[in-house]
């Protein structure tokens, strides 16, 4: 990462020289310009991360150039220097939209502190603006289809909690659309107009997981090569989405504890704190009172997080909104996917409703898309669901069903070992100590693999 490249605006060589040895000694890099017109070109010609500009300069006044900057390169800090300021100045450079104003000649760690924080509000307005354009280009946010009492029950919730602060603790399985429900909530909050910043505390190394949400220093920690801003200033004013947040680690489920009753936070390697606003989302498909019970999950945190639990049910327990979904999905993916229009059978409706998925909503989408793009008729038929769908009538990959059903490698894995385990025995006709043996593990461990994933013959099993 390119170190940051600061732009020095006076007529002063003396101040100039000053200011770029200061400045390069903080490993920073540095360019001059003499006055109004040479900042401007050198702004339109290359990248700057922030403007030491000088108040008082030939051809062009400060200010002016200022008024200039905040029009042309709204996303540039700048910071005013000035050997003649006064109150009114200050209060008007900071009006039009300077950062700051520093009086010649700057008190070395003043300069130094506004500095860093222009810059890191400079980077941190940067990220916001990128993070709202991929979350845009990426997520349409469809509606929560379902017509079921549940799905009613959740929507009311919605309408009443996302005007207000109360933190959301979102419950359900995998697949069954918890993040869905969290992007509905912040889109109907009064912070609607700041970001949503998600978090999947279940895909980030628990040793990465604190610098991912509060932050690091440069040098703090082996691989540390740059400053980062974590997902809490990112979500500033806005949402802060933790996703699986059953999954963090007791280190950092103290941090966030801390950051949610101080509304601070202090980057990895840090020394300062840095105030937020923040309005927490959180959801998880672990029963936390039991992850409580077992001391892996702190019950101060979670009584923060559970102001409000908005359950959200499998799709096995609402099966009345499955031909709806299908149907729904059905016709967002034949626009998608630039397909002609292919109906579902009554039939096939009905096989859909009768089936279990384990992977709910996620399941049942992923697999409506393969119908639609495999089946060969005009419609998609009874038939066509058994044959690509069903295990029970031919012929469906349990692998490519897993693949389909989640999109988290550790559910993935999780799926594929347990489908293995329970293939193993069966060859070996639930004999435990002859299945550890052929699949060369210890006997103790492939106990705890069946306690851990439910496998149970229903009967005991052979030593």
């Amino acid at each position: 990462m390119a170190r940051p490249r600061i732009l020095v605006v006076d007529d002063e060589p003396s101040i100039r020289r000053t200011l770029r040895e200061i400045l390069e000694y903080e490993k920073y890099d540095v360019e001059e310009s003499i006055d109004g017109d040479q900042v401007l070109d050198a702004v339109k010609a290359q990248r700057f991360d922030l403007v030491l500009l000088d108040v008082k300069m030939p051809k062009r006044d400060g200010m002016e150039v200022l008024r200039v900057l905040r029009n042309d390169f709204p996303q540039l800090p700048v910071v005013m220097i000035s050997g003649h300021g006064t109150i009114e100045t200050a209060v008007e450079a900071t009006r039009i939209g300077a950062f700051d104003f520093i009086e010649k000649p700057p008190d070395l760690n003043r300069l130094l502190v506004t500095v860093r924080n222009a810059l890191d509000r400079g980077v941190l307005e940067v990220e916001n603006r990128q993070m709202k354009r991929t979350i845009a280009e990426k997520y349409e946010l469809g509606p929560i289809l379902g017509e079921s009492k549940a799905i009613l029950e959740i929507k009311d919730t919605m309408q009443r909690v996302a005007p207000t602060e109360a933190r959301v603790l979102i419950t359900g399985e995998a697949g069954t659309g918890k993040e869905l429900v969290a992007r509905w909530i912040h889109k109907l909050s009064n912070r609607s107009s700041g970001p949503m910043v998600e978090v999947n505390c279940a895909a980030i190394p628990s040793e990465l997981i604190e610098s991912e949400l509060f932050g690091h220093e440069e040098g703090s920690f082996t691989g540390a090569t740059r400053q980062r801003v974590g997902k809490f200033e990112l979500a500033n004013e806005g949402s802060l989405f933790l996703d699986e947040i059953g999954d963090m680690s007791l280190s950092a489920q103290a941090k966030v504890l801390r950051a949610l009753q101080e509304n601070k936070i202090a980057r990895v390697g840090g020394d300062r704190s840095i105030p937020v606003d923040v309005r927490v989302i959180s959801a998880t498909n672990k029963d936390l009172i039991e992850e409580m019970g077992e001391h892996k999950f702190r019950d101060d945190l979670y009584h923060r997080l559970s102001v409000i639990i908005i359950h959200v049910p499998p799709l096995r327990e609402r099966r009345e909104d499955i031909p709806l979904l299908a149907e729904q999905f059905a016709e967002q993916l034949t626009r998608r996917n630039g397909l002609a229009a292919k109906p579902f059978d009554d039939a096939a409706l009905a096989r859909l409703t009768s089936l279990e998925w384990s992977g709910n909503v996620r399941e049942l989408h992923n697999v409506v898309e393969r119908l639609l793009i495999l089946s060969a008729g005009d419609h998609v038929t009874v038939d066509d669901v058994d044959r690509l769908v069903n295990p029970g009538q031919g012929g469906s990959d349990p692998i490519l069903e897993i693949l389909g059903a989640t999109d988290q490698f550790s559910d993935f894995r999780d799926a594929a070992e347990a489908l293995f385990i329970r293939k193993k025995l069966d060859e070996n006709d639930w004999n435990v100590s002859r299945t550890a043996e052929a699949i060369g593990i210890q006997r103790s461990h492939l106990y705890n693999k069946l306690n851990k994933y439910g496998i149970d013959r229903g009967e005991e099993a052979d030593d």
